[in-house]
């Protein structure tokens, strides 16, 4: 059975980007939540039981019909939100280092002009969904709780939230703001590991 991951910082170290109050009751109501009911999906399909949830979600298409959306939507849910914990921290922001610093200022000129062209997918994505930094350096969007791997894709290097449960209650509909502020705290360090492993 999966479980909700613990956070390696207090629930309001990340303040002011992200209160308290939005990572308590995203990581213990709304993660909780895809972790209940991405278990009631596996209770019923036994056969996917012991499987790691990124070999589950990239073949969804091989798990019974009946739980498909379940395991799509909680099973998602649960893969981003315990990547993107990780990819926050209390001594974040900053630019990256090393190989992917360089890659990002080949692909896009700058640091700067990379962050301008997340900064523009999120604040455009419609509705509910994340954007993601892939390790070819393409930046995409997803909606609901789908990330690449659904679509055969790699694992993505750094993934924003931008349903509206995770900034509504310090920003409102601002969502604009909320992306500034997250850039503060960016877990560079554990992005450039992340893309350490895959171009190894």
């Amino acid at each position: 059975m999966f479980s909700l991951p613990e956070l390696s910082y207090d629930y309001g170290a990340l303040a002011p980007a992200i209160s308290g109050e939005i990572m308590e009751l995203h990581h213990s109501k709304h993660h909780q939540t895809y972790v209940d009911k991405l278990n009631a999906a596996m209770e019923e399909a036994p056969e996917l039981q012991g499987r790691a949830i990124e070999d589950i979600l990239a073949n969804l298409g091989s798990a019974p019909e009946s739980v498909q959306t379940a395991l799509r939507n909680n099973g998602g849910g649960h893969y981003n939100h315990s990547l993107f914990w990780q990819m926050m921290s209390p001594d974040g922001g900053g630019e990256p280092s090393g190989e992917l610093a360089e890659k990002i200022n080949e692909r896009y000129g700058s640091f700067q002009s990379f962050v301008d062209e997340f900064t523009t997918q999120a604040t455009g994505l419609f509705g509910s969904g994340w954007v993601w930094l892939m390790p070819n350096m393409d930046i995409i969007t997803t909606a609901n709780q789908d990330n690449p791997i659904m679509e055969g894709q790699p694992a993505p290097l750094l993934g924003l939230d931008v349903w509206e449960h995770a900034y509504y209650l310090d920003y409102k509909n601002v969502r604009p703001e909320y992306v500034k502020a997250w850039w503060g705290v960016v877990n560079w360090e554990f992005v450039v590991d992340r893309y350490q492993e895959v171009s190894k």
